[in-house]
């Protein structure tokens, strides 16, 4: 999760995430470049007093400034359109959950087993015990089993709203009427903390998202607990 003054990325927690990571730093690395190279530019006008009189007829110099930025956009543009379909690749999910957006909290439907479904409303202040974490932690965590792909069908009842979990690189609008789709795989155990990410209504900043990553070993005994109580 975020810490404070952190200025980076929450720690991947997903093949996807660390795909956009590194996506990040590529085209970062080519604004750097670019705009140290505007800058020298910039500078060298302003404080060299030497011209030179073939600049205004210079075709090399034309052709040099029309290939180059269109090299660049295909340098940033490759690598962006992998990772959209990377995200929208979807292959014979372990399970699939279905979340449901409510004024103000979430609903989980887990359809591959009968019966399964349970509301998630964020843990008050005055209720909150040692070590948990105020507006993220909720009643009912979503529970997943790790290194196993999950299918999430996303929507509203209500209003708009949006499903994310920052550490897992997902973001997804509940549209009432509309069913939308995502996936992910966690690539380890542990807690990943998200909030609703569209504004919609007075308490829009409390109903908070948090999904639980497990071994499939504990996922089938916290199903049968679940089932059975």
């Amino acid at each position: 999760m975020a810490y404070p003054s952190q200025l980076g990325f929450q720690d991947a927690a997903s093949p996807i995430m660390e795909e956009l990571m590194h996506f990040h730093d590529h085209a970062l690395m080519i604004v750097i470049l670019i705009s140290t190279l505007v800058f020298y530019i910039i500078m060298s006008t302003l404080t060299t007093k030497l011209t030179n009189t073939h600049a205004t007829d210079a075709q090399m110099i034309e052709i040099v400034w029309t290939v180059l930025p269109a090299v660049i956009l295909i340098l940033i543009a490759l690598p962006s359109l992998r990772i959209l379909y990377l995200m929208d690749e979807i292959n014979s999910p372990y399970l699939t959950i279905k979340a449901l957006g409510h004024q103000w909290y979430w609903s989980y439907e887990y359809s591959d087993y009968k019966d399964l479904s349970f509301d998630s409303y964020m843990i008050q202040t005055q209720e909150l015990e040692k070590g948990f974490f105020r507006l993220l932690d909720v009643g009912n965590r979503m529970v997943v089993p790790m290194e196993s792909p999950i299918r999430m069908l996303i929507t509203s009842e209500d209003v708009l709203h949006s499903w994310a979990i920052p550490a897992l690189g997902v973001k997804t609008d509940a549209i009432p009427g509309r069913l939308n789709q995502t996936s992910f795989t966690t690539t380890h155990p542990g807690l990943f903390y998200g909030q609703c990410s569209e504004i919609c209504g007075s308490n829009h900043s409390f109903m908070p998202v948090t999904v639980e990553s497990c071994p499939i070993d504990h996922f089938e005994n916290w199903v049968t607990q679940t089932l059975t109580s």
